[in-house]
Order: structure tokens, then sequence, then C-alpha cells
């Protein structure tokens, strides 16, 4: 069976007619051709397929297309701009938290989310939320160090508008 979806993916409304039981998943990568997101263990289990739903990490896997509807999703494709990458995005390739690039996405758009939520989050604060994302290359010294530095950037990007016009 078929249903239709309106759902706004990185900033632009979309409308498509969609098996009810397609992952959310699946519609970013095959139906949107946005392959950020991977399929790594379709379990719930790596991480490497999370995106945002309403600015809350979800596992795309696990999602159905169907839940997205009249929602707002955004991927790592929607992330940075043309001109330049987010500050989670540079941070990683600062502190060398990319190797393979399979978990990043996720990673990145976990840590996304948590900083949403917490501007200035404890080391611990970063693993708990990082908890759902496995990467075999790295290790985590230096995604947490990343998510660390990027948290630091924003909180200061924040000010500075402030700052200027006092």
């Amino acid at each position: 069976m078929k249903t239709t979806l309106t759902v706004t993916v990185n900033g632009a409304p979309e409308t498509f007619e969609v098996p009810t039981n397609l992952s959310l998943l699946h519609f970013l990568r095959d139906t949107m051709n946005l392959t950020g997101a991977k399929e790594g263990c379709n379990e719930g289990e790596c991480g490497s397929c999370i995106v945002l739903l309403d600015g809350k990490a979800v596992n795309s896997c696990l999602t159905l297309a169907v839940e997205a509807n009249g929602h707002e999703v955004r991927t790592i494709e929607g992330l940075g701009s043309h001109a330049g990458l987010h500050p989670l995005q540079k941070a990683f390739l600062t502190h060398t938290a990319v190797q393979c690039g399979f978990c990043t996405p996720g990673m990145i758009m976990t840590a996304v989310a948590l900083l949403g939520e917490k501007p200035d989050p404890t080391e611990d604060d970063i693993r708990y939320a990082l908890a759902g994302n496995l990467c075999r290359c790295t290790g985590y010294r230096q995604i947490i160090d990343a998510v660390r530095d990027a948290a630091a950037t924003l909180r200061h990007e924040a000010r500075v508008p402030e700052e200027v016009s006092a």
C-alpha cells in the first residue's frame, strides 16, 4: 500500500507517494538520493543512519518514512553550505575524527542534536549522546575533542552578534 508523504528535507518541502513500509533511511537514500546516512546494522545499534527529525536524532533505519509526514528532516547533506562547512564538520577534520567516514554522518548529526539541547556539554554528556554511534576506526578521543571544540565555536559565534551590536 502507498501513501502520500509531505516532508521538509533539508529546508525544502517534498511530496512523494511512498510505500507505507518504507524506512526513512531508504526514502532518503533511494528516493531523495541523499546518501550521507548509511545502512549499517539496520537494527538501530550502530548509529550510521542517524538523521534529525524535528531536531531530534533518530535511527532512520528504524523510522518509517510516513512517520516523518508533516515534519522536518535534516541530513548531513543539509548541514553545511556552499559557503563552508558547519563547525562540527570542520572540527571533525581538524581533530582527525574521520577515517573511513562510514560512521561520520551519524556521529555529526547526533552531535548536532546534542548541541541543540546542551550548547556546553561535558565530556560525559558527549559520551552519553554518542553511545549509540559505533566507530571501528578512530577510537573516540578525537570525536569527543571535535564535539567539544565545535561546541566552543558555536557558543562563540552565538555571542558575536550581541557583542557587535553593543
